[in-house]
C-alpha cells in the first residue's frame, strides 16, 4: 500500500474476519494427533510439510514445491502457511485435514520472504516477513485470510533482514528479528553488508503499523545476526547467528521483555563454541521456565534457565536443529531424519526415526 494512511487502515480492519466462507475446520489435535510441522526433503529429493504427532510419527505429508523453511499455522483451524528458504517467492497455504491447496502466495514484484510468518490471535491476517531488496529495507507483508488470502498491504519491519516474527501482547504487536544483513536474490544467499550490519529486535502495532520499540545489540555484538524468536508471556528469547570470527565464540542468546534491554544468556566458553556461532531455532518451554537453542553446525543444543539467563544443560546431535515445547521439555528434530522428545534436563523420552531429512524450523500447533 502505498500511504501509511491506507496501510494503517488495512492493519486496523481486520479484527472482524473469519477464514474464508467455509465452515470451522476441526482442531490440530484431531487431525491424526498432530501436534508438531516441519518441512523437509524425501528420499526422492522431492519436498514437503509434515505433520507429527506426539510419539515422534508421521501424522500426514504434504508435497511442496520447493524447498521449505518454517511454517505458520492456524490458531485454531487444520490450515497452515509453508514458506519457501530464503529468498524464495512461493508461501502455500494447506488444509492439513484435506490436503487442499487453499492458496499459493507468490512475494510482490521486488520482494522475496524470509521463510516465516505468524498469524493474527484471531487467525483472520497473515504476516510475513520479506526483502525489499533494490532498497534492502525489510519489510512486513500483510494478507487478509478472508479473501483467499489477498495481500493488503505491507509496513516496514524496522530494519534490514527481517527474518522471523511473533505475534506478542495478546495480538496487539509484533516482535521481528531485523538480522541486519543485506541480500540480494542476484547474489543468491550472498552477505552484502556484514562490515556495516545492524541487527535488531523490533516491536510493531498490530493496529497502526507504527513500530513502537526498538533494541539492539550492543557494539561488541553489532555481528550478532537476529534471527529467530519464541514467545512465552512478556519473555521473547532470540536466537543469534555470529557474522564475526567463529573462534571468539560468543553469546548467541538474548532474552528481552518490553521496556528493557537485550539480555545475554550465560553460558561456559566451550559451549557457545560447541554452537560454531550459529542458532538455527529458539524454543521456550509450555511452563516458561527454559528456552532452548540449536545448532545444526555444531550438532548441539542448549538449555538455558529463562530467569537466570543460564544454560543448565547441553545435548549432542548430530544436524539438530528444529525444536518446539513439548510436555515436560521439549522436542527436536534432526537432517537426519531423527525426531526426539526430551526433558527439561535434555534426558531422551522418546525418539523415532524416519526416511526424510527435516529442515530447520519444528512448529508447535
Amino acid at each position: 500500500m502505498g500511504s501509511g494512511q491506507t496501510r494503517r487502515a488495512a492493519l486496523a480492519g481486520l479484527g472482524g474476519l473469519a477464514l474464508g466462507a467455509a465452515a470451522p475446520a476441526a482442531g490440530w489435535a484431531g487431525l491424526g494427533g498432530a501436534r508438531f510441522l516441519s518441512s523437509a526433503r524425501l528420499p526422492d529429493q522431492s519436498y514437503a510439510l509434515i505433520g507429527i504427532d506426539g510419539e515422534g510419527e508421521e501424522a500426514f505429508r504434504l508435497a511442496l514445491p520447493g524447498r521449505g523453511h518454517a511454517a505458520a499455522a492456524h490458531p485454531s483451524q487444520t490450515i497452515a502457511v509453508a514458506f519457501a528458504r530464503r529468498p524464495g517467492d512461493f508461501a502455500l497455504v494447506l488444509d492439513c485435514a484435506t490436503g487442499e491447496e487453499l492458496a499459493r502466495l507468490h512475494s510482490p514484484e521486488g520482494r522475496h520472504f524470509y521463510g516465516h510468518g505468524a498469524f493474527s490471535a484471531d487467525g483472520a491476517t497473515l504476516y510475513t516477513t520479506e526483502n525489499a531488496y533494490e532498497s534492502g529495507e525489510g519489510r512486513i507483508g500483510v494478507w487478509d485470510a478472508a479473501t483467499g488470502f489477498r495481500r493488503i498491504g505491507e509496513t516496514p519491519s524496522g530494519g534490514i533482514g527481517p527474518h522471523d516474527v511473533k505475534l506478542v501482547g495478546g495480538g496487539g504487536a509484533l516482535v521481528i528479528a531485523n538480522g541486519g544483513i543485506r541480500t540480494h536474490p542476484e547474489s543468491g544467499r550472498a552477505k552484502l553488508n556484514i562490515p556495516t550490519m545492524r541487527p535488531n529486535l523490533a516491536w510493531l502495532s498490530t493496529k497502526d503499523g507504527a513500530i513502537r520499540n526498538i533494541v539492539e545489540p550492543p557494539e561488541e555484538l553489532r555481528l550478532n545476526s537476529l534471527r529467530h524468536l519464541a514467545v512465552a508471556g512478556d519473555l521473547v528469547a532470540v536466537g543469534a547467528q555470529w557474522q564475526g570470527d567463529e573462534a571468539s565464540a560468543p553469546p548467541l542468546l538474548a532474552l528481552h521483555r518490553p521496556g528493557r534491554e537485550l539480555i545475554w544468556a550465560d553460558a561456559r566458553l566451550r559451549d557457545w563454541a560447541s554452537m560454531s556461532g550459529y542458532v538455527g531455532s529458539v524454543a521456550i518451554d509450555a511452563t516458561g521456565d527454559e528456552v532452548a537453542i540449536t545448532s545444526p553446525r555444531g550438532g548441539t543444543a542448549l538449555i538455558f534457565d529463562a530467569a537466570t539467563g543460564s544454560c543448565s544443560c547441553r545435548v549432542a546431535a548430530a544436524d539438530i536443529c528444529g525444536v518446539a515445547a513439548f510436555e515436560r521439555g521439549f522436542a527436536t528434530t534432526t537432517g537426519r531424519g531423527i525426531w526426539a522428545g526430551r526433558a527439561a534436563d535434555g534426558a531422551l523420552l522418546r525418539a523415532a526415526r524416519h526416511r526424510i531429512e527435516f529442515d530447520n524450523h519444528l512448529i508447535a500447533v
